[in-house]
């Protein structure tokens, strides 16, 4: 089996849509299918038109948008086009079985008119709708437009795919109400590789005392900035918190397009002293920050987006045997059950989220259950070789119609 995944973007680049795609390529390829690796235009990173990565080679689309091409809408049918003509390229190098196309639509739509001219099956993989991600980047409003233009090109490429897979029963179920079959939708659920997360580490001293943690009680935060992730919501608790946990500390490492709005915030409710903002840390780091956090807090807001869609980051948390304390969300409860691999709190509630954590630090002897019953959690339903697995089935269900570049070879 030979398989051309065309992604947004990659690694070297970090980012969950990176490190997915990588223990996807990794563990087909212990099955022993043989995989190719595309970017789109959005890939930014610096280097060649090919290059090596962590042990897997990917080609890339070299594109600058200029002119009219630059401008809104034209700059996205250009990306297409252009990323169009480098699959053509790459297809007739590497003459695939399956074109397994990773979300957004913007990949979809070049590899369904490709495998359409040369008769090679299509995968599309919908890690989250295009149009929800707008809304929240700001570039779009639910309903405007814009949204309802993204909205009707996805529903048409899933229409269009021969099979679909997608991460969550949240997008399933969205999937199947816009017309696709339900036997061409397949889950293959975000995962962790757990024998790679350690396990209960102990805190750094020279760190702690460093960022001003020692005796402390850590709730933290590590990923990215975003405005869904809900961290001012954390802030607004923090005063409610601290008058029932006086010695408790924010740590937020990373970074994003709400970093300077919750470093304003943290002033305005006067808890400044309490948080301490990392910023990005090295990949390699970023388990000794892990160690210094005692409960880890992810208060996604309620919306489209946070409904249908699951992290990453909670998975890595019961991986590490961390406590947790999450929002309510659909995204949320398909991972975490209430009491037994962590806590749910009503979503949007600074309120419920501060009685959440004062709750979970008051009662040290349920740690050891909730840290437990996470692990084993995931070792028994997210590890990436049963989720990766999954694709078996997937790509047996494609047709196997002689391709163009066979008749051509």
């Amino acid at each position: 089996m030979r398989v051309l995944h065309v992604f947004d973007h990659s690694i070297p680049l970090h980012s969950g849509y990176t490190f997915r795609s990588r223990s996807i390529l990794r563990e087909q390829r212990r099955l022993g299918w043989e995989t190719f690796h595309l970017t789109s235009p959005k890939h930014s990173a610096p280097g060649r038109d090919e290059e090596d990565v962590d042990g897997l080679h990917f080609y890339r689309t070299r594109w600058q948008p200029s002119g009219i091409a630059a401008l809104p809408v034209l700059r996205e049918f250009a990306l297409m086009r252009a990323l169009e003509r480098r699959l053509l390229e790459v297809c007739a190098r590497v003459q695939p079985d399956v074109l397994h196309a990773h979300s957004p639509v913007l990949n979809a739509l070049p590899a369904l008119r490709v495998g359409r001219r040369l008769g090679v099956p299509v995968v599309y993989e919908v890690r989250a709708f295009w149009e929800d991600a707008a809304v929240d980047h700001g570039t779009s409003r639910e309903g405007d437009l814009r949204y309802r233009a993204s909205r009707a090109l996805e529903t048409w490429a899933l229409r269009r795919a021969d099979q679909v897979t997608t991460i969550c029963d949240g997008l399933r179920n969205e999937i199947v109400a816009r017309g696709v079959a339900a036997d061409r939708v397949t889950v293959i659920p975000n995962a962790v590789d757990v024998e790679k997360f350690a396990v209960g580490g102990a805190a750094d001293p020279a760190l702690s005392a460093e960022l001003g943690l020692q005796g402390k009680r850590v709730l933290g935060f590590i990923g990215s900035f975003y405005a869904y992730e809900g961290l001012a919501l954390l802030l607004a608790a923090l005063p409610a918190i601290a008058a029932e946990v006086p010695n408790v500390r924010v740590l937020l490492v990373g970074g994003g397009p709400q970093d300077a709005a919750l470093k304003s915030a943290a002033k305005q409710l006067g808890v400044e002293h309490l948080v301490v903002f990392r910023g990005r840390v090295p990949h390699e780091q970023v388990e000794r920050y892990y160690d210094l956090i005692d409960v880890l807090v992810y208060p996604r807001l309620p919306m489209r987006l946070t409904e249908i869609v699951t992290p990453l980051k909670p998975l890595e948390a019961m991986a590490r045997r961390r406590l947790l304390v999450a929002s309510d969300v659909g995204g949320h409860k398909e991972l975490i059950h209430d009491g037994q691999t962590g806590r749910l709190f009503q979503a949007g509630s600074a309120a419920a989220l501060a009685a959440a954590v004062i709750e979970l630090l008051g009662a040290p002897q349920s740690w050891e259950a909730l840290r437990a019953a996470g692990r084993q959690f995931v070792e028994r339903e997210r590890t990436w070789a049963a989720s990766v697995a999954r694709y078996a089935s997937v790509y047996a269900a494609v047709p196997r119609a002689e391709s163009a570049l066979v008749r051509s070879a």
